[in-house]
Protein backbone atom coordinates (compact mmCIF):
# COMPACT_ATOMS: atom_id res chain seq x y z
CA UNK A 1 0.00 0.00 0.00
CA UNK A 2 0.79 3.50 -0.92
CA UNK A 3 0.23 6.40 0.95
CA UNK A 4 -1.02 9.58 -2.13
CA UNK A 5 0.94 12.99 -1.67
CA UNK A 6 0.72 14.92 1.32
CA UNK A 7 -0.77 17.84 1.53
CA UNK A 8 -3.70 19.82 3.87
CA UNK A 9 -3.64 18.62 7.28
CA UNK A 10 -7.09 17.23 8.48
CA UNK A 11 -7.94 16.61 12.42
CA UNK A 12 -6.90 13.74 13.92
CA UNK A 13 -7.49 10.63 13.05
CA UNK A 14 -9.66 8.28 15.49
CA UNK A 15 -8.23 4.85 14.40
CA UNK A 16 -4.74 3.93 13.32
CA UNK A 17 -6.53 2.37 9.84
CA UNK A 18 -7.41 6.30 9.11
CA UNK A 19 -3.13 7.20 9.65
CA UNK A 20 -2.68 6.85 6.24
CA UNK A 21 -4.87 9.13 4.91
CA UNK A 22 -4.32 11.91 7.71
CA UNK A 23 -2.88 14.49 4.78
CA UNK A 24 -4.79 13.55 1.64
CA UNK A 25 -4.86 16.81 -1.14
CA UNK A 26 -8.48 17.29 -0.94
CA UNK A 27 -8.65 20.31 -3.42
CA UNK A 28 -7.34 18.80 -6.02
CA UNK A 29 -9.04 15.23 -6.22
CA UNK A 30 -12.37 14.46 -7.51
CA UNK A 31 -14.33 12.90 -4.97
CA UNK A 32 -17.18 10.89 -4.53
CA UNK A 33 -18.81 9.63 -1.11
CA UNK A 34 -19.80 5.95 -0.45
CA UNK A 35 -23.56 7.44 -1.76
CA UNK A 36 -22.08 8.04 -5.09
CA UNK A 37 -22.42 11.87 -4.36
CA UNK A 38 -19.92 14.16 -6.45
CA UNK A 39 -18.30 16.90 -4.45
CA UNK A 40 -19.30 20.47 -5.52
CA UNK A 41 -16.01 21.77 -5.26
CA UNK A 42 -12.95 19.52 -6.11
CA UNK A 43 -11.97 21.51 -9.21
CA UNK A 44 -11.01 18.46 -11.45
CA UNK A 45 -10.63 19.26 -15.27
CA UNK A 46 -13.48 17.39 -17.25
CA UNK A 47 -12.03 13.89 -18.10
CA UNK A 48 -13.35 10.79 -19.32
CA UNK A 49 -14.63 8.62 -16.16
CA UNK A 50 -12.69 5.86 -15.20
CA UNK A 51 -14.25 2.27 -14.88
CA UNK A 52 -16.75 1.78 -11.65
CA UNK A 53 -15.81 -1.46 -9.87
CA UNK A 54 -18.65 -4.16 -9.68
CA UNK A 55 -19.44 -7.65 -8.54
CA UNK A 56 -16.98 -7.20 -5.67
CA UNK A 57 -15.80 -10.45 -4.27
CA UNK A 58 -13.90 -11.12 -0.94
CA UNK A 59 -11.76 -14.41 -0.63
CA UNK A 60 -8.79 -16.05 1.34
CA UNK A 61 -10.22 -14.25 4.81
CA UNK A 62 -8.12 -15.02 7.90
CA UNK A 63 -7.95 -12.67 10.99
CA UNK A 64 -5.83 -10.16 9.38
CA UNK A 65 -6.16 -10.32 5.54
CA UNK A 66 -8.55 -11.19 2.76
CA UNK A 67 -8.48 -11.00 -1.20
CA UNK A 68 -10.49 -8.77 -3.02
CA UNK A 69 -11.36 -8.39 -6.69
CA UNK A 70 -14.00 -7.39 -9.08
CA UNK A 71 -15.11 -6.55 -12.62
CA UNK A 72 -14.72 -3.20 -14.56
CA UNK A 73 -15.76 -2.28 -18.07
CA UNK A 74 -12.48 -2.02 -20.30
CA UNK A 75 -13.43 1.74 -21.17
CA UNK A 76 -10.41 3.87 -19.99
CA UNK A 77 -9.01 0.51 -17.95
CA UNK A 78 -5.27 1.29 -19.30
CA UNK A 79 -5.36 4.78 -17.55
CA UNK A 80 -6.19 3.29 -14.05
CA UNK A 81 -2.97 3.28 -11.93
CA UNK A 82 -4.09 2.75 -8.61
CA UNK A 83 -7.23 1.52 -6.43
CA UNK A 84 -8.58 3.53 -3.71
CA UNK A 85 -10.54 1.15 -0.70
CA UNK A 86 -12.83 2.28 1.98
CA UNK A 87 -12.71 -0.14 5.15
CA UNK A 88 -14.56 0.33 7.60
CA UNK A 89 -15.93 -1.67 10.86
CA UNK A 90 -19.64 -2.34 10.27
CA UNK A 91 -21.15 -0.70 13.33
CA UNK A 92 -19.15 2.62 12.04
CA UNK A 93 -20.15 2.65 8.35
CA UNK A 94 -22.11 5.44 8.64
CA UNK A 95 -20.05 7.89 10.42
CA UNK A 96 -18.00 10.12 9.23
CA UNK A 97 -14.98 11.53 11.88
CA UNK A 98 -13.49 13.61 9.61
CA UNK A 99 -14.10 17.61 9.37
CA UNK A 100 -14.02 17.39 5.74
CA UNK A 101 -16.89 15.12 4.31
CA UNK A 102 -14.92 14.17 1.02
CA UNK A 103 -12.17 11.93 2.21
CA UNK A 104 -11.73 9.10 -0.32
CA UNK A 105 -10.21 6.58 1.12
CA UNK A 106 -8.23 4.67 4.02
CA UNK A 107 -6.11 2.47 1.56
CA UNK A 108 -4.73 3.39 -1.48
CA UNK A 109 -3.14 0.51 -3.65
CA UNK A 110 -0.75 0.47 -6.50
CA UNK A 111 -3.16 -0.85 -9.90
CA UNK A 112 -1.81 -4.86 -9.25
CA UNK A 113 -3.50 -7.80 -11.03
CA UNK A 114 -6.73 -8.83 -9.36
CA UNK A 115 -7.37 -10.66 -6.65
CA UNK A 116 -5.55 -8.03 -4.58
CA UNK A 117 -4.46 -9.14 -0.73
CA UNK A 118 -5.69 -6.64 1.80
CA UNK A 119 -3.52 -7.28 5.32
CA UNK A 120 -2.50 -5.40 8.14
CA UNK A 121 -2.78 -6.09 12.06
CA UNK A 122 -3.01 -2.51 12.26
CA UNK A 123 -6.56 -2.02 10.94
CA UNK A 124 -8.00 -5.69 10.97
CA UNK A 125 -9.25 -7.54 13.70
CA UNK A 126 -10.58 -11.13 14.03
CA UNK A 127 -13.99 -12.24 14.04
CA UNK A 128 -14.93 -8.60 13.31
CA UNK A 129 -17.66 -7.51 10.85
CA UNK A 130 -16.40 -5.16 7.65
CA UNK A 131 -17.74 -2.93 5.00
CA UNK A 132 -15.60 -2.30 2.23
CA UNK A 133 -16.16 -0.22 -1.13
CA UNK A 134 -13.67 0.46 -3.91
CA UNK A 135 -12.77 3.41 -6.50
CA UNK A 136 -10.53 2.98 -9.39
CA UNK A 137 -7.93 6.64 -9.61
CA UNK A 138 -5.58 7.79 -12.17
CA UNK A 139 -2.34 9.37 -10.89
CA UNK A 140 -1.73 12.27 -12.59
CA UNK A 141 2.01 13.97 -13.68
CA UNK A 142 1.35 16.22 -11.06
CA UNK A 143 0.89 14.14 -8.75
CA UNK A 144 -3.20 14.22 -7.92
CA UNK A 145 -5.86 11.53 -8.68
CA UNK A 146 -8.50 11.34 -10.65
CA UNK A 147 -11.00 8.65 -9.35
CA UNK A 148 -14.04 7.21 -10.46
CA UNK A 149 -17.78 6.64 -8.40
CA UNK A 150 -17.63 4.63 -5.74
CA UNK A 151 -18.39 0.75 -6.60
CA UNK A 152 -21.21 -0.83 -4.32
CA UNK A 153 -20.73 -1.56 -0.66
CA UNK A 154 -19.95 -5.13 0.32
CA UNK A 155 -19.79 -6.63 4.06
CA UNK A 156 -18.36 -9.84 5.17
CA UNK A 157 -16.17 -10.80 8.75
CA UNK A 158 -12.80 -11.41 9.18
CA UNK A 159 -11.92 -14.82 10.55
CA UNK A 160 -10.97 -16.78 14.00
CA UNK A 161 -7.14 -16.85 14.95
CA UNK A 162 -5.70 -20.10 13.09
CA UNK A 163 -3.27 -22.64 14.45
CA UNK A 164 -0.65 -20.49 13.54
CA UNK A 165 -1.62 -17.71 15.27
CA UNK A 166 -2.78 -19.82 18.70
CA UNK A 167 0.94 -21.64 18.27
CA UNK A 168 2.09 -17.89 19.17
CA UNK A 169 0.08 -17.78 21.86
CA UNK A 170 0.99 -20.78 23.30
CA UNK A 171 4.50 -20.27 22.88
CA UNK A 172 3.71 -17.02 25.21
CA UNK A 173 1.84 -18.40 27.69
CA UNK A 174 4.82 -20.93 27.78
CA UNK A 175 7.28 -18.55 28.84
CA UNK A 176 5.29 -17.39 32.22
CA UNK A 177 3.65 -20.85 33.59
CA UNK A 178 6.18 -21.65 36.10
CA UNK A 179 7.31 -24.40 37.87
CA UNK A 180 4.69 -27.33 38.43
CA UNK A 181 2.39 -28.16 41.13
CA UNK A 182 0.55 -31.35 42.09
CA UNK A 183 -3.02 -31.54 41.77
CA UNK A 184 -5.52 -33.94 43.04
CA UNK A 185 -8.68 -32.99 41.95
CA UNK A 186 -10.59 -30.93 39.27
CA UNK A 187 -13.60 -28.30 40.94
CA UNK A 188 -16.01 -26.19 39.61
CA UNK A 189 -18.02 -23.68 41.93
CA UNK A 190 -21.66 -22.79 41.04
CA UNK A 191 -24.70 -21.23 43.57
CA UNK A 192 -26.96 -24.41 44.68
CA UNK A 193 -29.30 -23.59 42.47
CA UNK A 194 -27.55 -24.33 39.63
CA UNK A 195 -26.57 -28.22 41.45
CA UNK A 196 -30.39 -28.82 42.46
CA UNK A 197 -31.60 -27.83 38.62
CA UNK A 198 -29.17 -30.28 37.39
CA UNK A 199 -30.26 -32.73 39.52
CA UNK A 200 -34.20 -32.19 38.76
CA UNK A 201 -33.38 -31.50 35.05
CA UNK A 202 -30.91 -33.56 33.75
CA UNK A 203 -31.11 -36.59 35.43
CA UNK A 204 -27.77 -35.26 37.85
CA UNK A 205 -25.41 -34.76 34.72
CA UNK A 206 -23.67 -31.57 34.43
CA UNK A 207 -24.11 -30.59 30.61
CA UNK A 208 -21.60 -28.98 28.49
CA UNK A 209 -22.68 -25.68 27.15
CA UNK A 210 -21.27 -22.59 25.06
CA UNK A 211 -17.71 -20.84 25.57
CA UNK A 212 -18.32 -17.61 26.22
CA UNK A 213 -16.77 -14.42 24.62
CA UNK A 214 -14.19 -13.77 27.55
CA UNK A 215 -10.34 -13.82 26.57
CA UNK A 216 -9.05 -13.01 22.93
CA UNK A 217 -11.11 -11.58 20.34
CA UNK A 218 -10.11 -13.95 18.15
CA UNK A 219 -10.22 -17.27 19.88
CA UNK A 220 -12.56 -20.05 17.63
CA UNK A 221 -13.79 -21.55 20.43
CA UNK A 222 -15.69 -18.24 22.02
CA UNK A 223 -19.38 -18.92 21.27
CA UNK A 224 -18.81 -22.40 19.32
CA UNK A 225 -16.78 -24.94 21.86
CA UNK A 226 -19.56 -26.94 23.99
CA UNK A 227 -17.99 -27.44 27.45
CA UNK A 228 -18.04 -27.47 31.27
CA UNK A 229 -15.47 -25.03 32.56
CA UNK A 230 -13.36 -26.29 35.52
CA UNK A 231 -10.40 -24.83 37.86
CA UNK A 232 -7.49 -26.64 38.62
CA UNK A 233 -5.18 -24.53 40.71
CA UNK A 234 -4.04 -24.99 44.10
CA UNK A 235 -3.01 -23.29 47.00
CA UNK A 236 0.79 -23.00 47.19
CA UNK A 237 1.19 -23.52 51.32
CA UNK A 238 -2.04 -26.55 51.21
CA UNK A 239 -1.69 -28.35 47.67
CA UNK A 240 -5.79 -27.64 47.99
CA UNK A 241 -8.01 -25.99 45.71
CA UNK A 242 -8.43 -22.40 47.25
CA UNK A 243 -11.12 -22.16 49.79
CA UNK A 244 -12.43 -18.76 47.86
CA UNK A 245 -14.43 -18.41 44.45
CA UNK A 246 -16.26 -15.99 42.35
CA UNK A 247 -18.25 -18.58 40.94
CA UNK A 248 -20.97 -19.83 44.15
CA UNK A 249 -20.10 -21.00 47.52
CA UNK A 250 -20.83 -24.86 46.37
CA UNK A 251 -18.16 -26.94 45.22
CA UNK A 252 -18.26 -30.30 43.05
CA UNK A 253 -14.77 -32.39 43.17
CA UNK A 254 -13.99 -35.08 41.01
CA UNK A 255 -11.17 -36.84 41.07
CA UNK A 256 -8.33 -36.07 38.36
CA UNK A 257 -8.38 -39.17 36.66
CA UNK A 258 -11.81 -39.01 35.79
CA UNK A 259 -11.52 -36.53 33.56
CA UNK A 260 -8.15 -36.46 32.33
CA UNK A 261 -6.29 -39.52 31.16
CA UNK A 262 -5.00 -41.14 28.28
CA UNK A 263 -8.11 -41.77 27.24
CA UNK A 264 -8.58 -38.01 26.33
CA UNK A 265 -6.41 -35.35 24.51
CA UNK A 266 -5.64 -31.94 25.76
CA UNK A 267 -5.39 -28.93 24.14
CA UNK A 268 -4.61 -25.08 24.18
CA UNK A 269 -7.01 -22.66 23.69
CA UNK A 270 -6.50 -19.33 24.46
CA UNK A 271 -3.79 -17.03 26.89
CA UNK A 272 -5.22 -13.66 27.92
CA UNK A 273 -5.51 -11.13 31.04
CA UNK A 274 -7.81 -8.40 31.96
CA UNK A 275 -5.61 -5.48 32.76
CA UNK A 276 -4.19 -7.55 35.69
CA UNK A 277 -1.12 -8.90 36.74
CA UNK A 278 -1.93 -12.36 36.54
CA UNK A 279 -2.89 -14.44 33.20
CA UNK A 280 -4.99 -17.37 31.94
CA UNK A 281 -4.60 -19.74 30.11
CA UNK A 282 -7.42 -22.09 28.31
CA UNK A 283 -7.10 -25.78 27.98
CA UNK A 284 -9.35 -28.08 26.46
CA UNK A 285 -9.79 -31.76 27.67
CA UNK A 286 -12.04 -33.83 25.04
CA UNK A 287 -12.42 -37.78 25.29
CA UNK A 288 -10.44 -39.11 22.01
CA UNK A 289 -12.89 -39.26 19.05
CA UNK A 290 -15.64 -36.94 21.13
CA UNK A 291 -17.36 -34.31 19.21
CA UNK A 292 -15.21 -31.79 21.33
CA UNK A 293 -12.20 -33.79 20.08
CA UNK A 294 -13.07 -33.26 16.29
CA UNK A 295 -14.32 -30.19 16.68
CA UNK A 296 -10.41 -29.54 18.70
CA UNK A 297 -8.21 -31.41 16.12
CA UNK A 298 -9.31 -29.03 13.35
CA UNK A 299 -8.65 -25.58 15.03
CA UNK A 300 -6.61 -25.69 18.24
CA UNK A 301 -2.73 -26.99 18.78
CA UNK A 302 -2.88 -29.96 20.50
CA UNK A 303 -0.46 -30.77 23.92
CA UNK A 304 1.04 -33.86 24.69
CA UNK A 305 -0.87 -34.82 27.87
CA UNK A 306 2.58 -35.85 29.28
CA UNK A 307 5.16 -32.88 28.83
CA UNK A 308 3.65 -29.39 28.34
CA UNK A 309 3.48 -26.57 30.13
CA UNK A 310 0.31 -26.16 31.78
CA UNK A 311 -1.09 -29.32 33.03
CA UNK A 312 -0.09 -32.94 32.45
CA UNK A 313 -0.61 -36.84 33.98
CA UNK A 314 1.90 -38.94 33.71
CA UNK A 315 2.14 -42.74 35.36
CA UNK A 316 4.68 -43.19 38.22
CA UNK A 317 4.39 -46.70 40.09
CA UNK A 318 1.44 -47.64 38.71
CA UNK A 319 -0.67 -44.92 39.70
CA UNK A 320 -1.15 -41.38 37.70
CA UNK A 321 0.15 -38.20 38.77
CA UNK A 322 -0.94 -34.84 38.06
CA UNK A 323 0.63 -31.43 37.87
CA UNK A 324 -0.41 -27.46 36.92
CA UNK A 325 1.48 -24.80 36.39
CA UNK A 326 2.23 -22.31 39.35
CA UNK A 327 2.02 -18.75 37.56
CA UNK A 328 -0.87 -18.77 35.73
CA UNK A 329 -4.91 -19.57 36.44
CA UNK A 330 -5.62 -22.45 34.29
CA UNK A 331 -9.61 -22.92 32.91
CA UNK A 332 -9.90 -26.00 32.26
CA UNK A 333 -13.14 -26.91 29.76
CA UNK A 334 -13.97 -30.45 29.45
CA UNK A 335 -16.83 -31.33 26.50
CA UNK A 336 -18.84 -34.48 27.78
CA UNK A 337 -21.57 -34.26 30.42
CA UNK A 338 -20.37 -35.35 33.96
CA UNK A 339 -22.37 -36.64 36.26
CA UNK A 340 -22.37 -35.31 39.93
CA UNK A 341 -22.12 -39.29 41.33
CA UNK A 342 -18.33 -39.11 39.83
CA UNK A 343 -17.50 -36.79 42.40
CA UNK A 344 -19.13 -34.40 45.69
CA UNK A 345 -20.69 -31.41 45.96
CA UNK A 346 -20.10 -29.16 49.18
CA UNK A 347 -20.63 -26.01 50.48
CA UNK A 348 -16.49 -24.10 50.56
CA UNK A 349 -15.74 -22.09 53.66
CA UNK A 350 -14.09 -18.77 51.83
CA UNK A 351 -15.26 -15.64 49.97
CA UNK A 352 -16.86 -14.88 46.75
CA UNK A 353 -14.77 -12.99 44.87
CA UNK A 354 -16.92 -11.57 42.05
CA UNK A 355 -13.35 -9.68 41.01
CA UNK A 356 -11.97 -12.44 39.59
CA UNK A 357 -14.96 -13.72 37.56
CA UNK A 358 -13.83 -14.10 33.63
CA UNK A 359 -17.39 -14.36 32.34
CA UNK A 360 -17.12 -12.58 29.28
CA UNK A 361 -14.13 -10.86 30.43
CA UNK A 362 -12.16 -8.66 27.53
CA UNK A 363 -8.65 -8.96 26.42
CA UNK A 364 -6.40 -6.29 27.71
CA UNK A 365 -5.32 -5.63 23.91
CA UNK A 366 -2.01 -3.60 25.26
CA UNK A 367 -0.82 -5.98 27.18
CA UNK A 368 2.65 -7.04 25.68
CA UNK A 369 2.97 -10.39 27.40
CA UNK A 370 -0.41 -12.13 26.02
CA UNK A 371 -1.15 -10.07 22.72
CA UNK A 372 0.23 -11.23 19.29
CA UNK A 373 1.36 -9.57 16.29
CA UNK A 374 -2.38 -9.85 14.59
CA UNK A 375 -5.43 -7.68 14.99
CA UNK A 376 -6.56 -7.99 18.43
Amino acid sequence: MEAPRLAHTMSSPTSPCEEVIKNLSLEAIQLCDRDGNKSQDSGIAEMEELPVPHNIKISNITCDSFKISWDMDSKSKDRITHYFIDLNKKENKNSNKFKHKDVPTKLVAKAVPLPMTVRGHWFLSPRTEYTVAVQTASKQVDGDYVVSEWSEIIEFCTADYSKVHLTQLLEKAEVIAGRMLKLSVFYRNQHKEYFDYIREHHGNAMQPSVKDNSGSHGSPISGKLEGIFFSCNTEFNTGKPPQDSPYGRYRFEIAAEKLFNPNTNLYFGDFYCMYTAYHYVILVIAPVGSPGDEFCKLRLPQLNIKDNKFLTCDEEDGVMVYHHAQDVILEVIYTDPVDLSLGTVAEITGHQLMSLSTANAKKDPSCKTCNISVGR
